[in-house]
Parts: structure tokens; C-alpha cells; sequence
């Protein structure tokens, strides 16, 4: 069995498909927790929010909590997450540049 190597521009396209699919993800979890909060029903921890974020999921986060008004009034939000996308996006940059390659 033959190991899989790919080319930068392979590598790139994947690293951006992850991107796209942790944010949408993030996103939804920001949803999903908004409505359960709304009904009174068991909640997705803010660690758990957070981390996702942490993993390149930090836009989704934001637009989730801005687009659903959820987790807007505390400040590890409202703060960290501006942080977190300028982070991911540090990290993203230097990913698909190669500098890690």
C-alpha cells in the first residue's frame, strides 16, 4: 500500500474545506443552543462553544452568537471570540501558505 501524497494545492483546498465545515458546524451549535436555552432544555457547555471556536470554528461562533443574539451579554464572548477568528485566521494563513509545510 502506497503512501498518499498530495500537493500544496491539495493540501490547501482540504484546509480550507475543514475551515468551512468547523464553522458551519460552530454555527450550529450556537443555534442549537440558543433554542434549547429558549425552551429551558439541557445546554451545550460554553467550554464546549469555546473549544470549537478555538479549533478554527471562531467565526461560525461569532456570526451564531450574532445572528441569534446568543451569548452576546458575556464578556469571555463578546471579547474572546474577535480574538479567536484573529487567531484561526493567523493559524489559517500560515497553513495555506506552507510555512508549515
Amino acid at each position: 500500500m502506497g503512501l498518499l501524497i498530495l500537493d500544496n494545492s491539495q493540501i490547501i483546498i482540504i484546509i480550507f474545506f475543514v475551515f468551512v465545515v468547523i464553522n458551519i458546524l460552530s454555527f450550529t451549535l450556537f443555534f442549537i443552543d440558543k433554542k434549547r436555552a429558549v425552551r429551558g432544555k439541557y445546554r451545550i457547555s460554553e467550554g464546549s462553544l469555546l473549544t470549537i471556536s478555538l479549533l478554527f470554528g471562531a467565526l461560525g461562533s461569532y456570526l451564531g452568537m450574532q445572528i441569534f443574539s446568543h451569548k452576546t451579554k458575556k464578556a469571555k464572548f463578546q471579547l474572546g471570540l474577535p480574538l479567536l477568528i484573529f487567531l484561526n485566521l493567523i493559524v489559517l494563513y500560515y497553513l495555506m501558505s506552507g510555512l508549515f509545510f
